[in-house]
């Protein structure tokens, strides 16, 4: 059924106990380890497990290796030792703060404790590049042990050798990866209706993590990609996609974390995405698919721009079309950004509503959302553009856009923007309710870059 190398690797065992399930170390031939730090877990009271730390890359402005170490748990608690093997420490930060962690130090360790699964960043002396990303997932509720009918599975070890690196997912078909499971090559999913992708396995340096075009009914539950050359997840003319426990990391240029084209009834849930270009992009016509894209919710996710944007909605679209396309109804609730860093203005916007190529934007909800960080970008960026680049044709509009319940802490970003681009594409119904930056409600558009193609602002 499948054709490739597979290495066994004989010393990666399994722990299991009631709340706690850990893959400790062994797996070394194609996922380089990184000895930064060494990080155990347990139940209170009982023996400490290691786990395996691996290397990953972040940042492609200049590449920084990090490490990632990763376990499933149940409602805990569970105790996590972080021991940091090069330098002392000073101080430390467990993102996001909103957890409100405590540690303990002793020596060059600290001691924590988990009370449900949760995906946090240990940053040790302010340095966010060779941190730790560390993954408490939630435990499996279903897993294979072999090849079934209508079950792809790949066990522990590394998987390679398909041919153009790409595996092929026919329909009603669950994929697999168990944890210990590497695999490097890209997931196709493409005319398919009924598949499923799930385990706690690894897809490592793909040319794409997962595609998934024209097909319906698609789940992506609990994986980690590392290092695609281009996008995470790339969805292009499929309608029923749930995305839920994925963790990525990129360091390339154009490697997004979950782009999607002319996608309708999408779910987002739970994610942690690291990525050097958007995390996450809601897009109309493009390549193949045409139609716009709708009914798209992204909640309870962790968002890391080491360039780009975290969120970006509204470009790429039909300027062919004799009436556009629509981008609408999309709900992004309860996210914390961690980093928002673009030097490039025009790409600037922790929370971008970008609309062009004849595009209509409208309905948008921001909830709840808690931006950490703004290395170099802007807040709020609400624009109907033209773009040479990008754009045969300037977006149509934007219409009812809500920010509520936002806060930031910080100084140095850009201006927040607001602009139309003339009296017939106008931005209008932007509402900002209980936003708070610097502990102060937002009260006035002062601090923003507005101009006269704009309408019905309200600030609550």
């Amino acid at each position: 059924m499948k054709k490739y190398i597979l290495f066994w690797v004989l010393i990666f065992s399994l722990s299991v106990s009631a709340q706690l399930v850990t893959h400790p170390g062994g797996v070394r031939i194609g996922i380089a380890p990184n000895d930064d730090y060494t990080v155990r877990v347990r139940e209170p009271g009982g023996q400490w497990q290691n786990l395996f730390e691996y290397n990953v890359q972040v940042d492609m402005d200049r590449v920084q290796d990090a490490t990632m170490v990763q376990f499933d748990m149940g409602k805990g608690p569970v105790e996590v030792m972080v021991k940091k093997n090069n330098g002392k420490i000073y101080d430390a930060d467990i993102r996001p703060l909103k957890n409100n962690i405590a540690y303990t130090q002793v020596g060059n360790s600290i001691l924590f404790t988990l009370d449900k699964p949760q995906y946090l960043s240990v940053e040790f002396n302010g340095d966010r590049l060779n941190n730790l990303h560390l993954f408490a997932n939630p435990l499996e509720t279903e897993t294979y042990t072999e090849d079934a009918d209508g079950v792809m599975y790949f066990g522990r070890g590394v998987h390679q050798g398909f041919e153009d690196n790409t595996i092929k997912i026919p329909s009603n078909t669950t994929v697999y990866l168990a944890p210990g499971a590497i695999v490097k090559a890209k997931l196709l999913v493409i005319n398919a209706e009924n598949v499923r992708i799930i385990g706690r396995g690894i897809l490592d340096k793909p040319q794409r993590g997962i595609e998934v075009t024209d097909s319906k009914n698609i789940l992506i539950d609990g994986i980690t990609v590392i290092n695609p050359e281009h996008y995470t997840v790339f969805g292009g003319g499929t309608t029923g996609l749930t995305i839920k426990n994925l963790k990525s990391f990129s360091s390339r240029g154009w490697s997004d974390g979950i782009d999607l084209m002319c996608c309708n009834d999408v779910l987002i849930d739970n994610v942690f995405m690291r990525n050097s270009d958007d995390c996450i992009a809601i897009y109309g016509h493009r390549w193949d698919w045409w139609g716009g894209s709708r009914n798209v919710t992204v909640q309870n996710s962790v968002l890391w721009a080491d360039v780009a944007h975290p969120i970006n909605v509204g470009g790429h679209g039909d300027p062919e079309s004799p009436t556009g396309e629509l981008i609408e109804d999309i709900t992004f609730r309860n996210i914390d950004i961690l980093e928002h860093d673009e030097d490039d203005e025009p790409y600037q916007g922790c929370m971008t509503v970008d609309c062009g190529d004849k595009n209509f934007v409208r309905n948008v909800l921001f909830e709840d959302i808690r931006v950490e960080n703004i290395q170099e970008g802007r807040l709020f960026y609400v624009k109907v553009r033209f773009n040479e680049k990008y754009d045969k044709q300037p977006g149509r509009g934007i219409e009812n856009v809500t920010f509520r319940n936002i806060t930031y802490n910080g100084i140095g970003e850009n201006p927040s923007m607001i602009e139309g681009l003339d009296n017939t594409r106008k931005v209008s119904g932007i509402t900002f309710d209980n936003v708070i930056i610097n502990g102060e409600k937002m009260k006035s558009l002062d601090d923003f870059t507005i101009n006269e193609f704009i309408e019905d602002i309200k600030i609550k």
